[in-house]
């Protein structure tokens, strides 16, 4: 029997292409395959949109409903739990009639979802990629002014840590906006789009400039009890790393829904790799260039070692964060830094064809990064920051190298330990261990889908 499984996501493809997003795309794709009916639902900042307006596309085949998010709401509780979302999700429910609801992030949507689908006697499950349950600034639990990892939840500095962020900036803008008469909202949030470019640089200085709505330590507490209380909505959960799994049983998960399973992938077309005509060992890193990726330190790392024997390959859209970009340029003048620029998904195989190394740096409290499960298919080796899950899935010394995390000089000396002995690499590639594909993920997520389905309605789970 086919199922209808409607999936939650902050974001969603092509506009934005972060492991999350990726991953719903390409679950969808198995469940479609498999007969099943997916759809996504997901929000979108869009200015010139008026706010909790909706937008019906397709991508690859799969319907998306999108709802315009453009943080609005007067209080810090309309930034996790919004009417105007909510109004948008029961439109979806409607539209779509799920026998699942799987959601992937609540970040930008609002922590009520899960409840009004349970509400209807529909089914719902959780894929835990982050903490963005717990962490309102992106789920990374760092704080960027104060390079400081959120080892624990620190509400005063939670409180400091969200006035920093991309998303405040969003809501001082949404309070701007929302002073409009309703007929005009719309028109007026183009014009002011155009007139405060909130997203460029001087947007964002002007913005910063003003003031904007007060959050206090108090209002943290609240959203991580609003959180807390979405917990027991989840039938099922699933968090790809243990290091993850144990942080949200810590922080209250029940322990009898959460289990620990990996991501599962697309198969990888895997390109030759032409050895550098120089000798020199081709060190690369692909992703997001934002701090708690810890670029900056691969940089300095690099810095450490005979520029005659390297290169860095760095790729990654230079627009998304320019201010780091720009600090990332400044620090590899002089070295032998290679900016690569974006890249599409399909063309991950390429671009790790063209490194020796791939090096994970990252500062924040990793899952299971998709780009290690790529390089593993790929038999690129891999060097590790020893944070988060990434030591569960990095068997030291078999499986890759891991250094320790913020560290240049240990990064550093892990990278001369390859490029002193080059035949490690060739060891460490054969070793790389085997990934879980994306419709031996599917099918186990239909395994607990028919589960959390039979609980939900009483019905007969189908075989």
């Amino acid at each position: 029997m086919p199922l209808r499984v409607l999936h939650t996501v902050h974001d969603y493809l092509p506009l934005h292409q972060a492991g999350s997003e990726l991953y719903v795309g390409a679950l969808c794709a198995a469940l479609s395959a498999a007969g099943h009916h997916p759809a996504v639902f997901a929000a979108e900042f869009s200015p010139r949109d008026a706010h909790g307006s909706m937008r019906w596309r397709t991508h690859a085949g799969i319907p998306v409903i999108e709802v315009v998010n453009n943080w609005q709401g007067s209080t810090f509780a309309s930034t996790f739990d919004a009417d105007a979302i909510q109004a948008a999700f029961t439109h979806a429910l409607d539209a779509v009639r799920p026998d699942v609801v799987h959601v992937h992030n609540l970040l930008n949507l609002s922590l009520s979802l899960p409840r009004l689908a349970r509400a209807r006697g529909i089914a719902v499950v959780a894929t835990l990629h982050d903490y963005t349950l717990a962490c309102p600034s992106g789920g990374q639990r760092v704080h960027k002014a104060d390079a400081h990892v959120c080892w624990t939840i620190d509400p005063e500095r939670c409180a400091r840590c969200f006035a920093e962020t991309p998303f405040y900036r969003q809501w001082q803008f949404g309070q701007v906006a929302r002073h409009v008469p309703a007929g005009l909202a719309g028109r007026t949030a183009s014009a002011l789009a155009r007139r405060i470019p909130w997203a460029t640089r001087a947007g964002k200085a002007a913005l910063s400039a003003s003031p904007g709505p007060a959050v206090t330590a108090g209002d943290i507490v609240t959203r991580l009890d609003a959180a807390k209380r979405t917990f027991s909505e989840f039938q099922a959960a699933v968090a790809p790393s243990q290091s993850l799994a144990d942080e949200y049983r810590r922080l209250g998960f029940p322990e009898d829904r959460l289990e620990t399973s990996d991501y599962g992938f697309a198969p990888l077309e895997v390109q030759p790799r032409v050895p550098s005509p120089h000798g020199h060992l081709r060190i690369g890193f692909t992703g997001t260039l934002v701090w708690h990726k810890g670029v900056d330190l691969l940089i300095d790392a690099a810095r450490r070692l005979p520029a005659d024997r390297i290169e860095v390959h760095i790729f990654g859209d230079e627009t998304v964060f320019p201010d780091y970009t720009r600090d990332l340029r400044q620090r590899a003048d002089g070295l032998p830094v290679s900016f690569r620029g974006g890249y599409a998904h399909h063309d991950i195989p390429k671009v790790l064809s063209e490194i020796d190394v791939l090096v994970v740096p990252s500062r924040w409290l990793e899952n299971s990064p998709l780009v290690i499960h790529e390089a593993f298919m790929t038999r690129v080796p891999v060097v590790a920051a020893a944070i988060g899950g990434m030591p569960d899935l990095l068997d030291h010394g078999r499986h890759g190298v891991l250094f320790e995390p913020d560290s240049e000089d240990a990064l550093a000396h892990a990278l001369r330990t390859l490029l002193d002995n080059p035949a490690r690499l060739a060891e460490l590639a054969a070793q790389a261990p085997p990934v879980k594909t994306i419709d031996e993920d599917a099918a186990e997520w239909m395994t607990r889908y028919r589960a959390v389905v039979h609980e939900a309605t009483g019905m007969v789970a189908v075989s």
